[in-house]
Formats: C-alpha cells, structure tokens, sequence
C-alpha cells in the first residue's frame, strides 16, 4: 500500500520558497488508527496541507478534518462532529530547533505526524456543548433539557475562603 503521505522532499527543497499543496482524504486505517472508538469505523481525514521550503527546512502547515464521536462527559448524552486539527510543524535537515522534526533523507513521511495530530487533538472526554448543565446528582435529570426541583446540595463552608477569591478576580 502506497503512503500517499510521503512527499518528494528533495523537489521541495532544491528552491527555497517553493511551495506545494496537496488535498486528499486517507483512511484512519493508513493511519494505522484502528479501533478507536472516538471515531466512525470506516472513516477518512481530509487532509489540506501547504509544504513550503526554507533554505534548510521545510514548513507543514494546514488543517486536518475528521469526523469523531463520544459520550458527553456531564450529561452522557451522545455527541460528535467535525473535528478541524491545525497543523503546523517544521522538518529540518540538521536540527537546530528543539521542536522540529529531522528531515531524513530524500522523502517527508507526514503520516506519523497527522496520525498524532489527530490522536491528541480528539476529545478523549466530549462535551456536548460548553455550558451543558450535566445530569442532576440526586434524581438524574439532563438538566440541559428539564429544570430540577431538587434542592441544591449543601455547601461546604472550608471552601467559603476560595470563593471569596473568585470575586476578586476580573470579569471574562
């Protein structure tokens, strides 16, 4: 099976400036991501990447998109979308930057690359959305789609000096 990740390195940098750019959608199974349940069995990744050579380096930077799924972690309600990844990585020949990747030889292997992007990026604990309200802890209501009649638990009066910190702080 061919890597269709696996970019002419040399023609990228014989000029420096040069770039290339390349839209294609791979298997998560190319990817080697096989039977994580954080993704739709079967699915592909768009992957919109620009190569864009240095004179000792080469620049990856684009987006990566990849359908996802999961449980929200306050409401268990299930949920997924879209996940956008950016991407953004720099490959050098003689590592001079402690976050670069080596450029080995004539050939970019951008597969492990995107196929950590994407372990990373994806939410291991989903939220349906940012402010979900979760479930009631005393009779289990979504609170996202009933109100509770239950009393609010009580308070714990040694978090009381914590709280009157909060207040000191400025608005969002």
């Amino acid at each position: 099976m061919a890597n269709a990740l696996r970019v002419n390195a040399a023609e990228v940098l014989r000029r420096p400036g040069t770039e290339k750019r390349f839209d294609l959608r791979v298997a998560l199974a190319d990817l080697e991501i096989i039977g994580d349940e954080r993704f739709p069995e079967g699915a592909d990744v768009e992957v919109h990447l620009r190569l864009e050579s240095l004179s000792d380096a080469i620049v990856v930077d684009g987006r990566l998109l990849v359908p996802w799924h999961g449980t929200c972690r306050r409401c268990l309600v299930e949920t997924g979308g879209i996940l956008e990844c950016v991407v953004r990585e720099l490959y050098q020949r003689t590592l001079t930057d402690p976050e670069a990747f080596e450029l080995e030889g004539d050939q970019l292997d951008l597969q492990p690359v995107v196929r950590e992007i994407l372990l990373l990026d994806t939410p291991s604990t989903p939220l349906c959305r940012p402010d979900c309200a979760g479930l009631c802890p005393t009779c289990g209501t979504n609170r996202n789609e009933d109100p509770c009649a239950c009393a609010a638990p009580p308070t714990d009066q040694r978090w009381d000096g914590l709280a009157g910190l909060k207040d000191l702080l400025p608005p969002d």
